[in-house]
This record gives structure tokens, C-alpha cells and sequence, in this order.
């Protein structure tokens, strides 16, 4: 029985090449950073986007948290798009991990502009407000439909937070995404970011995993952080080894993904279901329903089909291709699109 989950990137599973790979890691205890795998992976992740140092961790929630906690302090404050995972998904971690305040921006698709960050930035000496420490970026924006910054868009950003000293984070869970629509390189990103996450386990397919960047002394003090989080782990390297095999076998293929998302962009766009669809430009497909679906009924008539999707609101879908969406797996998921049309 053929089984389309397009929920998420983050149900893929390990190839057998990848397994293969993984079983063959050689490890050791990575809290003594004696894990010669662990130590490989965030070396050539910190290499791939120009920052120094890198630090692995089981999640890119753990990642996030762990570089927020490290560049801001009591009463000081975050400025991020109202639709960003650090604010809406991490278990409202920013405050319980970093007690910091929250300055959110309506962006467009989930992305900020540089008007939008200095609008946002409080007055340093009234005591009434947190003092801004730190602006995060979402790439791509995944309640934007996946949405990406461009190098250009970034720059402009950096710019206003060095004008301001403010650290700049970027939350890269599908920066991979971004980079090959955007037909841009990782190693720039270095010089505009003080801290990179880097998520392994969605497009990229690796079971688990993320690696956080930054300079020698940011990394340094977030190792601390990690551990107090009980994210020290001893014989990593054989999910280190996952990510490896990932950054070096499945960066590319994302052009597969995308093709595919156009794909359904397309079939959506015909239907006389939808109101409308975002515009497609990575893996993820948004779209709104119009009165002859709630979200929960179209997931649920897509279910009869053995096609698996998330409700994102009362008339939202979400569609999100991945390793495990085939174009086998595309010409079903078409094919019953095109039967509820009737």
C-alpha cells in the first residue's frame, strides 16, 4: 500500500546508504569531545557557512534556545516575525530558558525587513523598555509558506544590527532549502550571522540532529549551555554520522523537493477547492480552502487515500515534500487532488 505523508520534512527516515554509513561511525565520548565523528560534523558544518566552531545537539529547538540564552540576559529582548518557530513552537523556551522579552514584527511571510528591525529596536536608556540584544531569522519561513531570505536581503539586516550592536541569529531549520532555490553558496552567511543553526533531520533526512555555529568563545559558553540542558551526549558520532553523509549526499537533491511542491502548487491552483495558494518557492505548499472544506475535512478526505497532511488552520493545508515523496508518490497525490474537484 503506497503511503504519501506530506506533513512534514521531519518524518523522513535514514537510506540505507545512510544507515550503512551511520553503523560504520567511529565514536567516543563527545562530553569529553573525544568523539572523532562528533568533532568532524561541526567542523564541516562550521567550514561549509564561515563561522569557526561548531556545536552538535539533538534538535534545532535545543540550538536555538541554547544561542539565545548565550547572547541575551534578564530583561533584555528578542525582535523575530510574529510566525517564527523560536516564538510559536519551542514550548515559549525564549522566556523559560532565557527569561528575555519578545519584540514581535508582522513581517511578510514570516521575513523581516530592515525597516521593520530598526522600527523595533527600543530606546537604550528609557528604563520602561527591555534593551534589545538580539534579532532572529527564520529560513526558510515555514508558516511563510517557505519563503527564503536572499544573501542581499540578509546583508541589509546585518547591516542595521552591527549600526546597533545587536547579535544576529539565524534559525536555519531548512537554510538548505533556501540556499539551493536561492542558487547561493553557505559560506557567506559567516560574515552577517553571530550564530547559525544548521537542522540535519528535515529536507537533508538525517534521523536526528542539528549543529549550532558560531565563533570559538560563542560556541565555548554555549557548550555550558548545553549541558545544562542535558544536552551532553557521550557516543554521538553515529548520529553525527547521519549528518555528514547528509551535508555530502542530500544537499542537492532539495532541487528534487522543490519540482515536486511546484508541482502540486500547480494542481492546487486548478482546483475549485482552493481560495488561494502561496506561492511556492521551496518545499512547503500552503494553501486556504474555500467553503467546501474545513482543513480537518480535507486532511481527513486525503486520509481515505492513504495521503497524510497537516490542518495549519480551519481552511489551511500544509503540504511539505521531502526524501520519502517520490514521484510515484506525486502522481497519486495529484491524482485524488484532481478527483475532489468533483
Amino acid at each position: 500500500m503506497l503511503i504519501t505523508d506530506l506533513r512534514s520534512d521531519t518524518v523522513t527516515k535514514p537510506t540505507p546508504a545512510m544507515l550503512a554509513y551511520m553503523f560504520e561511525a567511529e565514536v567516543g565520548d563527545d562530553v569529553y569531545e573525544e568523539d572523532p565523528t562528533v568533532n568532524a560534523l561541526e567542523q564541516m558544518a562550521a567550514e561549509m557557512f564561515g563561522m569557526q566552531a561548531g556545536l552538535f545537539c539533538p534538535s534545532g529547538t535545543m540550538t536555538n534556545q541554547i544561542a539565545i540564552k548565550a547572547h541575551t540576559e534578564p530583561l533584555t529582548e528578542v525582535i523575530c516575525d510574529v510566525s517564527s518557530h523560536i516564538y510559536q513552537y519551542e514550548g515559549g523556551g525564549i522566556m523559560f530558558n532565557a527569561a528575555a522579552s519578545v519584540a514581535l514584527v508582522h513581517g511578510e511571510r514570516g521575513k523581516l525587513t530592515p525597516e521593520q528591525v530598526e522600527a523595533h529596536i527600543r530606546p537604550l536608556h528609557n528604563i520602561h523598555y527591555p534593551v534589545t540584544k538580539l534579532v532572529s531569522l527564520e529560513n526558510t519561513a515555514n508558516k511563510g509558506g517557505g519563503a527564503y531570505y536572499t544573501l542581499t536581503e540578509i546583508a541589509a539586516i546585518s547591516a542595521i544590527c552591527r549600526q546597533h550592536e545587536l547579535a544576529l541569529h539565524l534559525d536555519g531549520a531548512r537554510v538548505f532549502n533556501a540556499l539551493v532555490a536561492a542558487q547561493e553558496q553557505p559560506r557567506a552567511y559567516g560574515q552577517y550571522f553571530d550564530s547559525i543553526s544548521v537542522c540535519l533531520s528535515k529536507g537533508l533526512g538525517a534521523p536526528v540532529g542539528s549543529v549550532l555555529l558560531g565563533s570559538k568563545a560563542f560556541i565555548m559558553k554555549c557548550k555550558r549551555i548545553r549541558k545544562a540542558m542535558g544536552g551532553g551526549m557521550r557516543q554521538a558520532g553515529y548520529l553525527a554520522a547521519a549528518g555528514i553523509y547528509a551535508l555530502r549526499h542530500h544537499v542537492e537533491r532539495l532541487q528534487d523537493d522543490h519540482r515536486r511542491a511546484k508541482t502540486l502548487e500547480e494542481a492546487l491552483l486548478q482546483a475549485n477547492y482552493t481560495d488561494y495558494v502561496l506561492p511556492v518557492q521551496t518545499n512547503i505548499v500552503i494553501f486556504k480552502l474555500n467553503h467546501r472544506f474545513t482543513g480537518q475535512a480535507f486532511v481527513e478526505a486525503l486520509a481515505k487515500h492513504q495521503i497524510r497532511a497537516t490542518a495549519f488552520g480551519p481552511q489551511l493545508v500544509r503540504f511539505v515534500t521531502h526524501l520519502q515523496v517520490t514521484d510515484e508518490h506525486l502522481a497519486h497525490t495529484l491524482k485524488v487532488l484532481n478527483e475532489l474537484n468533483t
